[in-house]
């Protein structure tokens, strides 16, 4: 079943629609989706390594975007919509310890947020929650977000038919890390801050 999703995953990455795919998933990760875009990026260049760059790119351009949407439903949606994804997420106790951390260090949370694997949309939605500079977040944002496409990007450009061949032959061991690392993002978001 695993190799079926691998296959169909590489297919999807090859297909003349696939950037659109990106740009829609970068989107709403960014303010609500929970699977991030490395899951598209990875395999799409891979299948076609002289777009890596245009590829983090737009990654990076619609992440952002979303992030400003996220940014919207803590300013506008907070009380309803917000709320109900960081109960989602476990954090509407620790809202308020995040409010003094946020205050004083806002721009390097979310940087730190959007380079990491974890949620980057509870950030987005705090950061408009809580009022951060939204010229601040959206550096901070385009920033981290930018520099974790481009440099995932960079490494499967150049490293190419090695990591396909490799990602091949251990799927099951590298899906199993990719699923853990995931949930140690959502753990970290609840226990962490």
């Amino acid at each position: 079943m695993l190799r079926r999703l691998y296959d169909w995953t590489m297919d999807l990455a090859a297909h003349r629609h696939a950037l659109w795919a990106l740009g829609a998933i970068s989107f709403v990760e960014s303010s609500f989706f929970p699977i991030p875009p490395d899951v598209l990026i990875i395999p799409m260049v891979l299948a076609a390594r002289d777009q890596a760059w245009k590829i983090a790119l737009i990654a990076t351009i619609t992440s952002v975007l979303g992030g400003l949407a996220g940014y919207g439903i803590g300013v506008f949606l907070f009380d309803s919509v917000g709320q109900m994804i960081l109960e989602f997420y476990g954090k509407v106790d620790a809202y308020a310890d995040f409010q003094v951390l946020y205050a004083e260090w806002g721009a390097w949370i979310v940087a730190a947020a959007g380079f990491t694997p974890i949620p980057y949309k509870v950030f987005t939605i705090a950061s408009g929650a809580l009022s951060l500079d939204p010229a601040v977040f959206t550096f901070a944002s385009a920033l981290s977000r930018g520099a974790r496409f481009f440099i995932l990007a960079g490494l499967l450009w150049y490293f190419g038919p090695p990591i396909k061949s490799f990602i091949e032959k251990h799927l099951p061991i590298l899906a199993t890390l990719f699923f853990v690392m995931l949930f140690a993002g959502f753990l970290a978001i609840r226990y962490l801050f």
